[in-house]
């Protein structure tokens, strides 16, 4: 794929066609002014030095060069160069439920977007880590794959809405099984974390047993409780209504601290609690900090190849053929006729 970084100075190209008309007037003037000292073959005898051809060459030669230094400043680029970069960082694999339970907003807006919101302030911090996403409902899987592309990460974040899966529920160790398997290679010896994101309710699996086998290879699994205890109904989408169980009561969504504190304890991390102020994503970030770095080798796209360089050596050259080339004609040369300048006798 081929563009231009900096398209606008392609606007400078304008100017040639004006080089063009300036020039063709002044050859045409100084044309007359000749014819009026007196018989044009005449003049000709009298200055056999001069040439019709090199002052065009030389013009010629000028906006060519002019053209390919305003290509160059444009920044031509070409193809996607691939490279691969070394940083020292962790691992992060992030496990967020999506179920409708986290559409309640005893959290301002809500559960999810709260979440979110704290998420996305997570991955403005990083620097040299990578960062995963897994969501899950009733079932888990890996939305972003795990990578340093930050842009991506937020992209794939702010689409994340509960319709993504229809089948509710919250399988907290489906998703810290998900989480697993997205790392990268076992042998790595990069710090390597879990963040589980949920309110803890409706428990279908064996989440301790999950966040153990976390442990057990090395990953730590820290809780991010979000709600109150005492709950709240929730909304749902596109009605002024809440949901409802079967027998027409409105349902209310409760915090389970002490599952979620389990799962923590089970995986050697922390829990921390969710509320509407900035505690949680500080404490996150402490638990963060304390974990090993280790040397990540990523593979990253570079996007694209400078051209430029290739434009500037060509005008460069053009140039050089520019200074050598004399106005007048050169008698060592004549006899070559390198501008097509001999006349039949």
């Amino acid at each position: 794929m081929f563009r231009f970084a900096n398209i606008e100075m392609l606007w400078w190209l304008i100017t040639i066609p004006v080089f063009v008309i300036a020039y063709i007037i002044y050859t045409k003037r100084k044309s007359r002014q000749l014819a009026e000292f007196g018989d044009p073959e005449l003049m000709e005898q009298l200055m056999p030095d001069a040439s019709k051809s090199r002052p065009v060459w030389k013009f010629s030669l000028l906006i060519a060069a002019l053209v390919l230094l305003i290509v160059a400043a444009a920044r031509p680029q070409y193809g996607q160069k691939e490279k691969t970069v070394k940083r020292q960082g962790i691992e992060v694999m992030v496990a967020l439920d999506i179920s409708n339970s986290m559409l309640a907003e005893d959290v301002v807006p809500n559960r999810l977007d709260r979440a979110k919101q704290m998420l996305s302030k997570m991955i403005d911090n990083m620097v040299d880590d990578k960062v995963g996403l897994v969501v899950f409902a009733g079932e888990a899987f890996t939305q972003l794959p795990i990578t340093c592309d930050y842009v991506s990460a937020k992209m794939f974040l702010n689409t994340i809405t509960p319709n993504l899966i229809q089948t509710q529920g919250t399988a907290i160790g489906a998703a810290l099984q998900t989480a697993i398997t997205s790392f990268g290679a076992q042998e790595s010896e990069a710090g390597r974390a879990i963040i589980l994101i949920t309110d803890g309710e409706n428990h279908e699996d064996d989440a301790i047993a999950a966040a153990k086998q976390a442990q057990e290879l090395g990953i730590q699994v820290f809780v991010i409780g979000i709600g109150k205890p005492e709950g709240s109904p929730i909304p749902k989408p596109g009605t002024n209504d809440y949901f409802k169980d079967r027998s027409g009561q409105v349902v209310v969504s409760r915090l389970n601290e002490e599952m979620s504190q389990q799962i923590a304890q089970a995986g050697n991390g922390a829990y921390v609690r969710c509320d509407n102020t900035n505690t949680a994503m500080r404490a996150l970030q402490q638990e963060l900090e304390r974990i090993a770095t280790s040397e990540l080798e990523t593979t990253v796209y570079a996007n694209y190849n400078e051209q430029s360089q290739s434009f500037v050596l060509i005008a460069l050259l053009l140039l050089v053929i520019e200074f050598f080339i004399l106005s007048r004609k050169n008698h060592r040369l004549t006899r070559m006729d390198l501008f097509g300048e001999k006349t039949e006798k």
